[in-house]
């Protein structure tokens, strides 16, 4: 097996040491620091600000960690939060609906799915976590797609793939949006696979964001009445579990 490459431990130990210092720190004071030669260390800075891991100040001349890394950091943070603050939640909506539940935060303009519970039968499941599932074709990525306008821009660059006869096109996509705001839920019914429906609600981190959607899905024959609307039942859980999951994740900052 090959051996640890140097440059890649060098540039983890002077991101380990900005975020360890109380302020900026220059080429110098980090070379000194790591018994680095100042032009490693400054080689190094260098490629970790063309990546935006750290920044200099254009008044000093030194660095600190830089907001790409930052915001890497705060976004593994907030998934992982995400899901243990709403496994427990997740299980108990599992037990009382009877149906598979998941539970899903946007990524790279598509749904992941961060956690899931099988649906409490004998019947064979497959794990969904850690899937990337299609935003405008279920009812986790709808709720994400209504409350990010950025989320929702970036999709419509993109350009909407068809699943099946039911996969809603972008005018249509665009009214379901503005209900789901209105009703505060989403729903699909074979939009993405044939004879499978769902329904799901927000999730609700510090300041009303919506950090993330929770929801059921199954046969379109359990989920919705004939009338092909979600059964009142269902969705009054779903959206319970949604708000549990919100009023946790808010009293936990």
């Amino acid at each position: 097996m090959p051996g640890p490459i140097q440059s890649i431990q060098r540039a983890a130990a002077i991101l380990r040491l900005l975020a360890r210092g109380s302020g900026r720190l220059g080429v110098v004071e980090i070379a000194e620091s790591l018994e680095l030669a100042k032009g490693t260390a400054h080689g190094i800075l260098r490629t970790l600000a063309g990546v935006g891991f750290v920044e200099q100040d254009r008044d000093t001349g030194k660095y600190q960690l830089g907001a790409a890394l930052l915001h890497l950091g705060s976004s593994y943070l907030d998934v992982n939060e995400l899901r243990s603050r709403a496994i427990n939640w997740a299980d108990a909506l599992a037990a009382r609906s009877g149906e598979a539940v998941r539970i899903g935060a946007p990524l790279e303009g598509r749904v992941l799915v961060v956690h899931h519970v099988f649906r409490p039968d004998d019947s064979p499941q497959t794990l969904d976590v850690g899937a990337m599932l299609p935003l405008h074709a279920t009812a986790l990525g709808k709720v994400l797609l209504a409350y990010d306008a950025a989320l929702l821009a970036s999709w419509r660059a993109a350009g909407p793939e068809a699943y099946t006869r039911r996969t809603l096109p972008p005018a249509a996509v665009a009214r379901a949006l503005a209900e789901v705001r209105r009703a505060g839920w989403a729903a699909e019914r074979g939009e993405m696979v044939p004879g499978e429906a769902g329904i799901a609600a927000p999730i609700r981190g510090h300041g009303g964001i919506v950090v993330g959607a929770i929801g059921v899905s199954g046969a379109e024959d359990r989920i919705c009445e004939p009338s092909g609307h979600p059964k009142p039942r269902l969705l009054e859980q779903v959206r319970d579990a949604a708000r549990a999951v919100s009023r946790d994740l808010v009293a936990s900052r």
